[in-house]
């Protein structure tokens, strides 16, 4: 009876154990070729962002709301000349290297803080939750 038992623990355990290595480590995304460069990436995410706040601040019903944001983001696709699947692939890329993701966004919320501040050059300083007002 314990060797059927070994047998049957031997069966189960021997394919986990050969597919735990493919488990430990992802397989590493090729670079498209078609890749968009971080910058132009980062003004692209700051205006799909801004796109996607005024859609969602309008009054449209959500499948009215949806059907405008498709329409305007493939119009934003067509300003920056980029193609949807080039921008799904370098997006999915940037993806799965979360540094340069972290970095894109760091730089899409300098944009538009940099936008808010152009809209509102007259707003409050930044404070601290727990300070007084900075200054620069």
């Amino acid at each position: 009876m314990k060797s059927f038992r070994r047998c049957c623990l031997g069966l189960v355990l021997a394919p986990l154990l050969l597919a735990l290595p493919a488990c430990q480590r992802p397989e590493e995304a090729p670079m498209p070729a078609d890749l968009i460069p971080r910058e132009h990436m980062a003004q692209m995410l700051a205006d799909l962002h801004q796109l996607e706040a005024q859609v969602e601040s309008s009054r449209l019903s959500p499948d009215s709301g949806r059907a405008l944001y498709l329409a305007q983001h493939k119009s934003l696709l067509w300003k920056h000349e980029v193609t949807d699947s080039a921008f799904q692939r370098s997006y999915r890329y940037y993806g799965i290297h979360g540094k340069d993701l972290n970095e894109i966004y760091a730089g899409v919320i300098d944009t538009l803080n940099h936008r808010e501040t152009k809209l509102n050059p007259a707003s409050k300083p930044a404070t601290d939750q727990w300070g007084p007002p900075k200054t620069n």
